[in-house]
């Protein structure tokens, strides 16, 4: 695609850092053994979002830990259970909703840290490895079923919960699919593949299925497309790639019009907005990092 010129280069900036009281250093974990291989980390970050108050919440994915971190940065634990917490978002009612790679779909209270079972299983067939989820205005949850898919074996899924409990499965032949968010218009459904190295636009039909699924973009690197987030204001769609140390900014047309450079590691596994302050949050799991970018001039 011609480019009248080349994407705008954002700066970021550490909001905060997992702090040393939480990390757990040296310590093997199962979650680690399969996916760092073997190596220990200390902590993996991911899935931030906002609750009406401005905290944000993130996952600890190898320690089954959910964390809530203030506006002036200070960490406080939430939940901690035997699961691996990958996708979060905070539902109308408060409670904060887990795509759990685990355990499946997991309800959180976010005032006690209860944890309970929303959906473990597909009639009767536990999911591959939930990744991440995306609830609509009618409250239909969208969610990831990743497992260890790729282009060797394309078999991941993506799945509607509606609110009377039906489950649809919408896509079954995804080679990773990982983050993904609605449009605007809630009429498209943008999903990551990440060993496909590529963002998938799904139309959403009026049956409550899917339509035409065509690659909107491509990208590049050792792993691919996390994470996704879309501005209503602007139309723009922002992808934390896990291996580039960036979020890149994707117009309507799949334009890419800035990248967001990671000041810390490369690792850019997950973004939320918080739109009144024109402002994008950045997990960077490498380092335990929450980076803050202003979209305000993209």
């Amino acid at each position: 695609m011609y480019l009248e010129q080349p994407p705008k280069l954002v700066p970021s900036r550490v909001f905060s850092a997992m702090p040393d009281e939480f990390r757990r250093r040296g310590v093997r974990s199962a979650w680690a053994d399969a996916n760092k291989g073997g190596a220990p980390v200390d902590c993996f970050i991911e899935g931030p979002a906002f609750d009406r108050d401005g905290n944000l919440y993130i996952v600890d994915i190898p320690f089954g830990r959910i964390f809530r971190i203030s506006p002036d940065g200070t960490w406080s634990l939430v939940a901690e259970y035997d699961g691996w917490p990958n996708g979060l978002k905070i539902a109308g009612d408060g409670h904060i909703l887990v795509a759990d790679y685990m355990n499946g779909l997991m309800e959180v209270d976010p005032q006690s840290g209860a944890v309970r079972p929303l959906l473990r299983h597909r009639n009767s067939e536990s999911f591959k490895g939930c990744n991440d989820l995306h609830i609509a205005s009618n409250g239909d949850i969208y969610f990831t079923d990743q497992g260890q898919t790729g282009l060797h074996d394309p078999t991941g899924r993506l799945y509607c919960l509606r609110p009377d409990g039906r489950l649809d499965c919408l896509i079954a032949s995804g080679p990773s699919p990982n983050g993904l968010v609605l449009d605007r218009e809630e009429a498209v459904l943008f999903v990551a593949m990440t060993r496909d190295n590529s963002i998938w636009r799904v139309p959403l039909t009026k049956d409550g299925g899917v339509a035409k699924v065509g690659r909107f973009s491509s990208f590049f690197g050792t792993s691919g497309p996390d994470g996704l987030t879309f501005d209503p204001k602007r139309h723009h769609l922002f992808v934390a790639h896990a291996s580039l140390g960036h979020v890149f900014v994707m117009q309507a047309n799949g334009e890419c019009v800035a990248r967001i450079k990671s000041c810390a590691g490369p690792t850019c596994t997950n973004v939320a907005l918080n739109l009144a302050a024109d402002m994008l949050v950045v997990t960077e799991s490498s380092t335990g990092s929450v980076l803050i970018a202003d979209i305000g001039t993209i």
